[in-house]
C-alpha cells in the first residue's frame, strides 16, 4: 500500500513540475507526502533544513556568486575577452575561438554557466555579428561555451556536490582543471572547422605588441584567476577563503582600479548575487532531507542492484552517463545533482572508479545537458540576450553537442585528466546515508 501512495505523490508532484511549479517546493511537497506515508517524523525536516546549512564551507557560495556578478560589472571579463581576441583573432574563426576561450577564464573565475553565457554572449555576440560570424552561430557559441561554467573551477555545482556526498570541495576544484581545458578545446576545433567550412570571421593581424597590451590590460583577471587556482592548489586557501579574497579583490578593482563599478550599482549587483543564493540555498537544504528519504525507500539498492549486473566497471559509466545525460535534459543542475549524485556515486565507486572522477563524469555530463533540450538553460539565456528564437540555435548547437560528447568520453575514460593533479589521490569518502558535513579543504 506505501508503494500505491508514494507511486501517486511521483505522479503528482511530477505533474506540478510540468507546469511549472518551483522545483524546490516539488521537492519539499514530494518529501513530506512520502515521509507521511513511511511514518518518517517530519520534525527531521525542520531540523535538517537548518543543520543542513549550518556549515562555513558553504559560504564560498553566495561569495563566488557575487564574484561573478561583480567582474562583470567591474569590466575584467571584457578585459579578458579582448585578450583572447587579440591571441586568436588571427585564425579563421578565431572570434569564436576566443568567445570559447573568454568563457573559460570568466568561468575560471565566477562557476556558473548561466553567467558565463550572459556576460560573455552581451559582450562578444555584438562583436561575431560585426566582423561577419553568421548571427544564429555566433549566439550559439556563446551557449554551448558556457557549459563549462560549472566544470573549470571554482565550480557553485562542485561546492553542492561536494557538499553532498562529503567530498573536498578543493580536490573536486582541482579535478576539473584538466577536463574543463579538454571542452573548451573541442568547441573551438569545432568552431574553427565550421568557420573555416563557411568562410566566416574577419581575420586581425597577429600582433605580438597588441597581444601584450590587452594581456597587460587583462591583469586583474589574470590576478583573480590566480587567487582561487594557486591558492586553492598550493593549500593557502580553503575554497571558502579564496571565495572571499576573490569577491573582495573583484569589489576593490571595480570601484578603484577600473571604476567602472559604481558605488550607486553596488546595491543593485549585491541584490542580484542574493537572490540567485536565495534561490540555490533552498534547494541544498531540503535535498539533505530528499537523501534520507530515498535512504529510507532503498533507493541506493535498488540501483546498484541493477546496475551491479552489468559487472564491468566502464559498462556501469556508461549506464550512469546515459542516465546523467537524460536527465540533464530535462533538469537543471542543482536538482539533477541533488537527485541522481547520492544514489549513482556510491555504485560507481564500489565498482571502482574514483569519486573525484566520478565527479567530474557526473557533472560534465550536467554540463551538456545546458545546450541539450527540451530544458538548455544556456540556451534560453542566449536567446533572451540575442533575441534569436530558441529553437533555431539548435542547429549551431548541435555540432557543439557532439564535440562535448566526445570530449566527455576522454574524461570518463582517461582519468588521469580528473585525478592527475590531485596530491591525494583516491581519498575521497561517500557518506550519503546521514546529512553531508562536507569537507572544507
Amino acid at each position: 500500500m506505501q508503494g500505491f501512495w508514494i507511486a501517486l505523490i511521483s505522479i503528482g508532484v511530477s505533474a506540478l513540475f510540468v507546469l511549472g511549479v518551483p522545483i524546490f517546493l516539488i521537492i519539499g511537497l514530494w518529501v513530506v507526502g512520502v515521509s507521511l506515508v513511511i511514518d518518517f517524523t517530519l520534525m527531521n525536516v525542520g531540523v535538517t533544513l537548518f543543520e543542513g546549512l549550518n556549515f562555513f564551507g558553504l559560504l564560498a557560495l553566495p561569495l563566488f556568486i557575487l564574484t561573478g556578478d561583480l567582474i562583470n560589472a567591474a569590466g575584467i571579463a571584457r578585459r579578458l575577452t579582448n585578450f583572447a581576441y587579440q591571441m586568436l583573432g588571427w585564425i579563421r574563426g578565431g572570434l569564436g575561438m576566443a568567445t570559447l576561450g573568454a568563457c573559460g577564464m570568466f568561468s575560471a573565475i565566477s562557476g556558473s554557466n548561466s553567467a558565463t553565457t550572459a556576460a560573455i554572449g552581451s559582450i562578444m555576440h555584438p562583436e561575431m555579428v560585426k566582423n561577419g560570424y553568421d548571427k544564429t552561430f555566433a549566439a550559439a557559441t556563446a551557449a554551448a561555451g558556457g557549459t563549462v561554467g560549472i566544470i573549470i573551477p571554482p565550480s557553485i555545482i562542485f561546492i553542492v556536490y561536494g557538499f553532498l556526498l562529503n567530498l573536498s570541495i578543493s580536490d573536486l576544484f582541482i579535478g576539473g582543471i584538466l577536463p574543463g581545458f579538454v571542452m573548451v578545446v573541442a568547441m573551438q576545433l569545432t568552431c574553427y572547422t565550421i568557420c573555416r567550412r563557411m568562410g566566416w570571421g574577419n581575420l586581425i593581424p597577429f600582433d605580438l605588441k597588441k597581444i601584450g597590451v590587452s594581456a597587460v590590460r587583462a591583469w586583474l583577471g589574470f590576478f583573480a584567476i590566480a587567487i582561487v587556482i594557486v591558492g586553492i592548489y598550493s593549500g593557502i586557501f580553503s575554497p571558502t577563503e579564496a571565495a572571499g579574497m576573490t569577491a573582495g579583490f573583484c569589489l576593490l578593482a571595480g570601484l578603484f582600479i577600473t571604476r567602472e563599478l559604481k558605488w550607486r550599482n553596488l546595491p543593485n549587483v549585491l541584490l542580484r548575487s542574493g537572490q540567485i543564493t536565495g534561490l540555490l540555498a533552498p534547494l541544498i537544504a531540503i535535498s539533505i532531507v530528499m537523501q534520507q528519504v530515498l535512504s529510507l525507500l532503498g533507493a541506493v539498492q535498488f540501483f546498484n542492484g541493477l546496475l551491479s549486473q552489468l559487472g564491468n566497471k566502464y559498462a556501469i559509466i556508461l549506464a550512469c552517463m546515459a542516465i546523467v545525460l537524460v536527465a540533464g535534459c530535462i533538469l537543471e543542475s542543482l536538482p539533477d545533482t541533488i537527485i541522481f549524485a547520492p544514489i549513482l556515486a556510491p555504485i560507481a565507486h564500489q565498482a571502482g572508479v574514483d569519486p573525484i572522477h566520478f565527479a567530474v563524469i557526473f557533472l560534465v555530463g550536467d554540463a551538456i545537458g545546458f545546450i541539450t533540450p527540451p530544458y538548455g538553460l544556456n540556451l534560453y539565456v542566449a536567446s533572451g540576450i540575442t533575441g534569436i528564437p530558441y529553437f533555431k540555435l539548435l542547429r549551431y548547437t548541435m555540432p557543439y553537442f557532439y564535440a562535448l560528447v566526445i570530449a566527455w568520453f576522454i574524461i570518463a575514460f582517461v582519468p588521469q585528466l580528473s585525478t592527475g593533479l590531485l596530491v591525494n589521490q583516491g581519498a575521497g569518502v561517500y557518506q550519503v546515508d546521514k546529512p553531508a558535513t562536507g569537507k572544507a579543504h
